[in-house]
Order: structure tokens, then C-alpha cells, then sequence
């Protein structure tokens, strides 16, 4: 059964970040023993059991995850969600509005810095 969840992890994962980045992150962030764990675990508990749950359509659920990162200044974690709303077809505006309106409810400055990275990232995808 964890060997089914893992493989349903490793396709959920790819299909979110895209092979391409997904490709990257493994040569690069998860190619030491210690992140081949860390990845292990969470291709079978994140992605093989959290995405692949019923009830939320993937793209609402990419979308839980930016506010969640945006709200907890979590910038690297900010870069590979915006990635996987994207692919799930938020627009750049719908993203950017959806910082912008956090700012009355966690603060600006968790929000500007969390619009800087979307610039960046916004800008690494449409150079890909």
C-alpha cells in the first residue's frame, strides 16, 4: 500500500511542479540522502494522500497552500506552490489579488514580500 501512495505521490507531484521543474528539484535539492528521505516521505504522505483526497478540485487546493505560505512567511515553500497554481490555472492577477487581499488579514509586510516572490517566479515560468 506505501509503495502504491508513494508512486501515486511521484505522479500527483509531477503533474503539480511539471516534469521540467520537477526534474530540476530532484537533480538538484533532492539529490542528497538525506533529502531522498525527506522526498520519500512526502511523495507517499503529502502527495500520495493529501492531493489525491476527494472533495477539492486541485486547483483550489494549490491555492490553500499559497495562502498558507503567504500567511506563515514561508517564501521557499511560497515558490514551488505559485508554481503548482499556476499549472492548475490560477492567472498571475488572480494570484496577485489574492496576496493583495491577505494584507488586511496578516499584514503588509508578510504580503510585499510574498508579491516579490511571485514577480520571481512569475518571471522564471514564462522564461521556461
Amino acid at each position: 500500500m506505501a509503495n502504491d501512495r508513494r508512486a501515486q505521490g511521484q505522479a500527483m507531484r509531477r503533474k503539480l511542479m511539471g516534469e521540467a521543474y520537477a526534474d530540476k528539484l530532484d537533480k538538484g535539492i533532492y539529490n542528497h540522502p538525506i533529502m531522498e528521505k525527506f522526498a520519500a516521505y512526502t511523495q507517499e504522505a503529502v502527495f500520495g494522500t493529501l492531493w489525491t483526497r476527494p472533495g477539492l478540485a486541485l486547483k483550489t487546493r494549490a491555492l490553500i497552500c499559497v495562502i498558507s505560505d503567504v500567511a506563515q512567511g514561508r517564501d521557499p515553500e511560497l515558490k514551488v506552490h505559485l508554481r503548482f497554481a499556476r499549472n492548475q490555472g490560477w492567472t498571475e492577477d488572480e494570484l496577485s489579488e489574492a496576496l493583495l487581499h491577505l494584507a488586511g488579514y496578516i499584514g503588509a509586510p508578510l504580503v510585499r514580500e510574498s508579491l516579490l516572490t511571485a514577480i520571481e517566479v512569475f518571471k522564471e515560468m514564462a522564461a521556461e
